[in-house]
């Protein structure tokens, strides 16, 4: 079982989505997506596995969000390009497994998957 999490470091759900798959024994793939943000397709792959639009996987609080989204038309292709330029939007932690994706929000959420 091949599994991987996008990851946050500073962020408490992400550390605690981390900790609960080690708990259960896996040592997952660990991307520092804000150092080495996923390309524009693996990003549409997530999307496609988490059954996702872009908009719903955007972080709405961030400045980035409200500089280069907020209020804008974007089509789904360039909400992606935006994601993968300013990762710093995208929700928090991903964690992808057998293809299939879940957002750690709630970190149990990620159970379902492993």
């Amino acid at each position: 079982m091949s599994v991987t999490i996008y990851h946050n470091p500073r962020c408490s759900k992400s550390r605690q989505t981390l900790a609960l798959i080690e708990e259960k024994g896996i040592h997952p793939d660990i991307v520092l997506y804000l150092e080495n943000p996923p390309s524009e397709a693996t990003l549409s792959d997530i999307l496609k596995q988490l059954g996702k639009s872009p908009e719903a996987l955007m972080r709405k609080g961030e400045q980035e969000y409200k500089d280069h989204v907020k209020g804008q038309d974007l089509l789904e292709q360039q909400q992606i390009e935006t994601m993968v330029a300013y990762p710093k939007i995208i929700e928090r932690p991903i964690v992808v497994c057998n293809g299939q994706a879940r957002v750690g929000r709630p970190p149990e959420s990620v159970l379902e998957i492993l």
